[in-house]
């Protein structure tokens, strides 16, 4: 759920998914929360039970990198969670400078004439697409948020057989990749907030920034389809990337693909 102590919250949230078990502490006793207690996680990171009280209530919100260091060790995060753990620590929110697609990238685009590709910024927002792009989906025209889209459109959920985790993938890319912080991106977690789908995903934290995969589509014309997503950084530009999707050669979803156009 949004919020404005988002470092409070990821590091209660985070706190309750280490068993006590996976880093020698007693398990035994009663206890309100699966994982962790506070005290026990202030112990592991060696810093006080006060201090960490207050970082979770957002009376102290800039910890030093030392602090931060001990806290991702004790809470066992990976590299992506501690990156996103000093997001939501530094002093100011990332700005979220919104630079134009420029026209060598829409070229690019163009060049792709049999292979979906678009552009998108930090917040899921489409910037650009080919026409193989707005023909596989709607949500890939230029306009659209792929987050919003996701979970507020319908047909996104005729579109992904594998829906369940493809949201799952959306939320945890959207917090590796966005800084709540940021005016414009608290808007968009506030819309997404109606949907309780999201809400629940939000909430458990999960960080993971997109990656290749193979994605699946079912498509209204040409039905099943299975593509290769990849992910590409536009060079001199402030977060954009470029997604393509690729079907495997001689493959029906690359004649499905065909069809499309």
């Amino acid at each position: 759920m949004a919020t404005d102590n988002v470092l409070g919250e990821f590091l209660k949230a985070r706190r309750g998914r280490v068993p006590p078990s996976r880093v020698d502490l007693p398990g035994t006793g009663r206890r309100r929360v699966p994982g962790l207690r506070r005290e026990e996680l202030a112990r592991l990171a060696g810093i006080s039970e006060p201090y960490l009280t207050r970082l979770e209530q957002g009376v102290d919100r800039h910890p030093s990198p030392q602090v931060l260091q001990a806290l991702a060790q004790a809470l066992e995060l990976d590299a992506d969670a501690t990156a996103h753990l000093w997001t939501l620590a530094a002093p100011d929110p990332v700005p979220s400078t919104e630079t134009e697609v420029t026209r060598d990238v829409h070229q690019l685009l163009d060049t792709w004439v049999d292979t979906p590709a678009y552009v998108r910024n930090r917040r899921f927002d489409v910037l650009a697409a080919n026409k193989r792009a707005r023909a596989l989906a709607r949500m890939y025209e230029p306009g659209h948020n792929l987050a919003r889209d996701v979970f507020l459109a319908s047909e996104a959920r005729q579109l992904f057989p594998d829906w369940p985790e493809i949201a799952a993938q959306t939320a945890a890319a959207l917090r590796a990749e966005s800084d709540p912080r940021d005016p414009r991106t608290a808007l968009l977690l506030a819309e997404l907030n109606a949907d309780e789908d999201f809400r629940r995903l939000w909430e458990r934290h999960d960080v993971q920034p997109s990656r290749d995969e193979l994605k699946r589509f079912t498509h209204p014309v040409v039905g099943e389809l299975s593509l290769r997503r990849q992910a590409l950084t536009v060079g001199g530009a402030e977060h954009q990337v470029i997604i393509i999707y690729q079907a495997a050669p001689g493959s029906p979803s690359e004649a499905a693909l065909a069809r499309l156009a």
